[in-house]
């Protein structure tokens, strides 16, 4: 069973960094685009940035510049550094996957979700 765990969050002030990691565990054959998502309090949710596998980028155009996306094909993880951040920020943050993976005996290709993890930019 495949199982994205996020980790990373907390209570920040503005103007100061964080970084989320989500790290994917289980039968997994490979790993395609990776992505953070957030959703505010009575917000829908919205993409933040991706990557490829290959190690393409993209991004939000409100955190463009202060956010970073990145991956470690090796440990199966995706970052997220955030920079300069605004009380705009405080959402709950959630990493996605596209895995290729064992489950139940099949071979199947699949978007995985981690459970959220609370980020807070407030003095």
């Amino acid at each position: 069973q495949v199982q994205l765990v996020e980790s990373g969050g907390g209570l920040v002030q503005p103007g100061g960094s964080l970084r989320v990691s989500c790290a994917a565990s289980g039968s997994i054959f490979s790993i395609y685009g990776m992505g953070w998502h957030r959703q505010a309090p009575g917000k829908q949710r919205e993409l933040v940035a991706s990557i490829t596998s290959g190690g393409n980028t993209n991004y939000v155009d409100s955190v463009k510049g202060r956010f970073t996306i990145s991956r470690d094909n090796a440990k199966n993880t995706v970052y997220l550094q955030m920079n300069s951040l605004k009380p705009e920020d405080t959402a709950v943050y959630y990493c996605n996957a596209d895995i290729t993976s064992r489950t139940g005996g099949r071979v199947v290709t699949d978007r995985y979700w981690g459970q959220g993890t609370q980020v807070t930019v407030s003095s």
